[in-house]
């Protein structure tokens, strides 16, 4: 029985543990580390090292790992046992400070977009002291950083943790004009909302595309889907709350604090959100959280999917990445407080946002570029290609009113009536939660609701941390020199708000007079991946990076390099597994059923039944069948040529663009062909589970 006192975080080298375990001098270095990031010395660590292996020990844990996230977008680990052999044969346990500092993956395999040679094999790991050690089965992890020989980052994290330092020693400029002590530091911290969906393993294991690709590649649409929108936060069924309540036991026991958990809009769709924590450690757990739900899903009998949009013509899944910055003691630096108009430094702090959405808005679409979000971004259930923040109702207004510099006016506070004598009357949220608003601000934080279900948040983070540090650099170097401070302040808000209100909209992201009305206002509009990449390697984008310290020039083009690659791949592998499915599977299983239906109908002739052979069920059932399979053959031929052709592209956005047209649409006409013959087929002639018995198979 789960004990929320004694068993959540049990199994993580957390404060409490390195508190209780650590020599006072060896914690207050450790601690000294975690929050001022000074290097660790190799004696404080061998300390370290031994209690972390006792505790792990005792737990039951026999290895230990360097934990990292490199650029495949899952984590990876290299077990090693805490043996060493002694002089007379025996075994002991053993762990150093070294070990714990870094380990040495062969890293041959891992992509890198040509960072180095493939024959360079080395990479290191590097502890990361920030982000707590954890036990996973048995086995102790080590969060680390993932870098190549030279020092160039191969992983995540890294920028990641490059991006934390930047938004930090920005920030902390800003906040020494106001009067913060020098010690005060700037944190980013995220709460990222988790959907996924659960589906019977028996339906899953006789769907090849959705082991191979992730997302069903045929499939015509049920009688029944979301239309009625009964699922949305439907009471949950047995066997799911039966995963979720070992998800959240599993979870706690890693101190990852999993609070919400409903069902989403499409059937047998769910999500789960966590507490708010620093931007590092929520992209961490966030990458166990993914992890655990695909392991634990056997445990009862379901498979849990993370693709963006595992079926069409249903609501995808994203990841809302709510995104602040505080400060080291506490305060939220975008909390308007009771008075926003009067609070100087969150005007500040919420125009370097709007500065920074504005001005990088390419970046901000790179970051979310992938193959599987192309088919959310712009449906119904997220939002579109197009970059625009909203802010609500008062926010905008008390802008407006700076720009204009008019003396803004406090509407009273207006209460929500609910109608009911027995409800308490509560005072109304001034800012509406706009769905479809890519980066909304929502009371004290911004959401950003581009992010992929799949994705690791560490991407659209360190974006979102350096091109808000960069803001704040700008917005520093400017009121440094200001003789009058709060006049400066008050010059650099108006003129941000001219500057940049084009990116601010409050109304339907999803209507097609904002597609006009963004263009007008010079806005990009980067519909698909091949779109927005080659962005990335600009040189404007490039000298961001390398002011910040957040990648070098070789990283930039490296990423670049494999998110295309990744795109193409992607789409190359579901293009095979179309024309393996189709060969394989739906082509045999049409031959056979309309052999049935001659059959049929030459039983009739034989029978010298007296009815119009020619307008009888059989005959308008083969004439249809027949028509089908002629269109299904030359959409397959088409496909398989496209295929062909891709191979002959030169240069990665050729590639990734033909990919993108031409195999792509021709997948589209040979999936609408497939899908139409199984609206036909006899169900038990059909070879794959339909998305009715897929989306309703958990009872």
């Amino acid at each position: 029985m789960f004990n929320m006192n004694t068993d959540f975080g049990s199994m993580v080298f957390n404060d409490a543990v390195m508190r209780d375990r650590l020599p006072k001098e060896i914690y207050e270095s450790l601690n000294k580390t975690m929050l001022t990031r000074v290097p660790l010395d190799i004696n404080v660590a061998n300390v370290v090292a031994n209690a972390m292996k006792n505790w792990a020990v005792e737990k039951g844990v026999t290895h230990f790992t360097h934990w990292f996230q490199p650029m495949t977008g899952v984590t990876a680990e290299k077990h090693e046992a805490f043996i060493s052999i002694e002089p007379n044969g025996g075994v002991i346990m053993e762990f150093s400070g070294k070990e714990l500092f870094r380990g040495e993956p062969d890293a041959s395999s891992f992509p890198t977009g040509g960072i180095r040679a493939t024959f360079e094999a080395r990479g290191y790991t590097a502890w990361d002291p920030t982000s707590y050690a954890f036990i996973k089965g048995n086995v102790l992890c080590i969060p680390t950083a993932f870098c190549s020989y030279s020092g160039e980052a191969l992983d995540k994290k890294t920028p990641l943790l490059r991006s934390m330092q930047a938004i930090s020693r920005e920030g902390r400029r800003l906040l020494k004009l106001f009067g913060e002590a020098d010690d005060v530091d700037v944190l980013a911290n995220v709460g990222a909302e988790q959907e996924y969906f659960l589906i019977d393993q028996s339906m899953y294991d006789k769907r090849p595309d959705l082991i191979y690709c992730g997302r069903t590649l045929f499939g015509a649409r049920p009688p029944k889907g979301q239309d009625l929108e009964d699922h949305y936060f439907g009471a949950i069924k047995p066997r799911v709350a039966a995963y979720m309540s070992e998800l959240d036991e599993t979870l706690w026991t890693l101190g990852i604090a999993s609070k919400t958990k409903h069902n989403e809009v499409a059937p047998a769709q769910h999500e789960l959100a966590p507490i708010y924590e620093s931007v590092n450690i929520a992209t961490d757990h966030n990458q166990l959280t993914m992890e655990l739900m695909k392991i634990i899903a056997p445990n009862h009998g379901l498979t849990c999917l993370l693709h963006e949009k595992p079926f069409a013509g249903v609501n995808g899944s994203g990841k809302h990445n709510n995104w602040s910055i505080a400060t080291s003691t506490g305060e939220n630096l975008l909390d308007p407080g009771s008075t926003p108009y009067e609070n100087a430094r969150f005007l500040l702090f919420l125009c370097a946002v709007i500065k920074a959405v504005d001005e990088h808005q390419d970046l901000l679409r790179i970051s979310v570029a992938t193959a599987a979000n192309d088919h959310r971004l712009g449906a119904n259930e997220a939002p579109p290609a197009i970059i625009s923040v909203f802010l609500g109702e008062e926010l905008t207004d008390i802008l407006e009113t700076i720009k204009r510099g008019a003396e803004y006016e406090q509407k009273e506070e207006t209460q929500m009536e609910i109608g009911v004598d027995v409800l308490p009357v509560f005072p109304k949220d001034t800012t509406d939660r706009n769905r479809t608003s890519p980066f909304a601000f929502t009371g004290n934080k911004f959401e950003f609701r581009m992010v992929g279900s799949s994705l690791s948040i560490a991407g659209p983070n360190f974006i979102l941390n350096t091109i808000v540090a960069d803001a704040l650099s700008q917005f520093a170097d400017e009121l440094e020199k200001a003789d009058d401070f709060l006049a400066a302040v008050d010059a650099l808000v108006k003129r941000t708000i001219v500057e940049h209100e084009r990116i601010i909209f409050n109304g339907n992201n999803y209507s097609e007079e904002w597609v006009a009305e963004a263009e007008k206002r010079g806005l990009l509009n980067l519909a698909a991946v091949a779109d927005a990449l080659p962005l990335f390697t600009m040189d404007k984008n490039i000298k961001l990076f390398e002011k910040h310290g957040v990648l070098m020039r070789s990283e930039v083009v490296s990423r670049a390099e494999l998110l295309m690659e990744n795109y193409v791949k992607t789409i190359h592998i579901e293009a095979l597994t179309m024309i393996d499915l189709v060969h394989r599977m739906i082509i045999p299983a049409v031959v056979d059923y309309t052999g049935k239906v001659l059959d049929s109908l030459h039983k009739k002739k034989n029978m010298n039944i007296s009815l119009s052979l020619d307008t009888s069920l059989e005959a308008k059932l083969a004439e249809r069948l027949s028509g089908l399979s002629g269109t299904l053959q030359r959409d397959l031929d088409r496909l398989e040529e496209a295929v062909m052709q891709a191979a002959r592209c030169s240069g990665a956005t050729e590639s990734a663009r033909y990919y993108g047209t031409e195999v792509f649409y021709s997948m589209q006409s040979l999936r609408g062909s497939v899908d139409e013959l199984e609206t036909i087929v006899g169900g038990n002639d059909w070879p794959l589970p339909t998305y009715g018995e897929i989306l309703y198979s958990v009872k």
